[in-house]
Formats: structure tokens, sequence, C-alpha cells
């Protein structure tokens, strides 16, 4: 399993990359605005600012919504380096642009994905990644969870090769329960990542072992 992380703050992806499990990282206007990166020139570099921290792939996300202006603007992004994979979302126009990007070779994360129809029309538009939205899904008392296992379950009946990328975690059991389902990658907050790391029963087990290293000395 992939572990993207989900920001446009750079501390948090060197503190994610120097963790050495990190494998790309997802973005979008909204954590671009929350990092206060604002205007087309400061948030390409900002992509490219990303690029020279990690090794995998970067998603950035076109802001147009017709098929013109997203393979203008997704063009755009792809030259702007190799690890770009440009983000597209799941409208008519989105699907036609994945086709586009597919048969050009450039890298596409279908963004916005609720269903597994959505998920299966990106498929075979030729997507690189689908992006469900699992956290939001929750959020509306709906079985986020149970989206994944659908999108498997249809991706391996055909041998799909879109990969299947959980989106809008939320927390470290959102982690867990899609590495089960058998979910490609995950992208979600540092915190998600770095709750893996706790159990108390470590942190017992190595206060214990220091305490009686100390009595031996």
């Amino acid at each position: 399993m992939k572990f993207f992380i989900d920001t446009a703050n750079l501390d948090q992806i060197r503190e994610a990359q120097a963790l050495g499990v990190l494998d790309g990282v997802t973005t979008n206007p909204s954590l671009m605005a929350k990092e206060g990166i604002t205007g087309r020139n400061n948030i390409l570099k900002h992509y490219v600012d990303i690029c020279t921290i990690v090794e995998g792939d970067v998603s950035a996300e076109v802001i147009a919504t017709d098929f013109e202006g997203m393979v203008k603007e997704g063009e755009a992004l792809a030259e702007l380096h190799d690890q770009i994979v440009v983000k597209v979302p799941m409208i008519k126009d989105g699907v036609k642009a994945l086709k586009y990007f597919s048969d050009k070779g450039i890298a596409t994360n279908c963004t916005l994905v609720f269903s597994a129809g959505q998920a299966l029309l990106a498929a075979k538009a030729g997507a690189t990644y689908v992006s469900p939205f699992i956290g939001r899904l929750d959020d509306i008392s709906t079985d986020g969870l149970n989206l994944i296992a659908e999108i498997r379950m249809i991706y391996d009946n055909y041998g799909f090769e879109t990969q299947i990328l959980a989106a809008s975690v939320r927390h470290t059991m959102h982690v867990i329960d899609c590495a089960k389902l058998g979910a490609d990658v995950m992208t979600g907050p540092l915190s998600a990542i770095e709750g893996l790391l706790k159990h108390p029963l470590t942190d017992i087990g190595l206060a214990k072992f220091l305490a009686d290293y100390k009595k031996g000395n």
C-alpha cells in the first residue's frame, strides 16, 4: 500500500518524507489556500517545490470544469515536472479529459468519486488513480469503506489497472481498514500516518526496558 500525504504544507511533507514511508502527495486549491498559496504562478511554483521533496507522484488539480480548459491546464501542469499527476474532477467533461490524457500518456487522478459507477467510468477512461472520498461519505452517514470494497471487486473482476486511492482519510483506522480492503493507496493527514506508530504496550515496554537498563548501570 502506498502512503500519500494530503497537504500543501512543505514542513509536513518533509516530516513524512523523513519517516521513510512517503510515496507521494495529493493537494487541492483548498489546501493551497490554507497555506496562503494563492495566484497561479505561486501555485505552480509550489507544486514544483513539493516535487523536489518527494520522489513519488504529486497530484495537481485543474480548476477548469470544461473539457478544453481541463486539457489546457492539465498539459501545463504535466509539463511542470515528470512527477506531476493531473487531478481531474468526476464530471462528464472530466471523463473526456481522462481519456484524452490517457491517450497522451499523461498520468491522471480522478477526484471527487463517491460511487462505484463513477469509479468504473474513470477506469474505462484510463485514469491512473481514482480517488473515492471515504471520509466525506462517512460524514453523511454512508459507509465510505464499503465503496472501497465495491471498487476493488469491480476492478479485480475486469483487470483494470487504475489504482484505488482512498482519499479523505481522517484517522488511523481508516488507513488500516483501507489496507485490509486492498486499496492501492491512501492519502490523509500526517496525523493518520503517525498514528500507526502508537500503541500503549509499546510505550510501557520501552519504559520497562529503559528502567531495567538503568538498574544495571
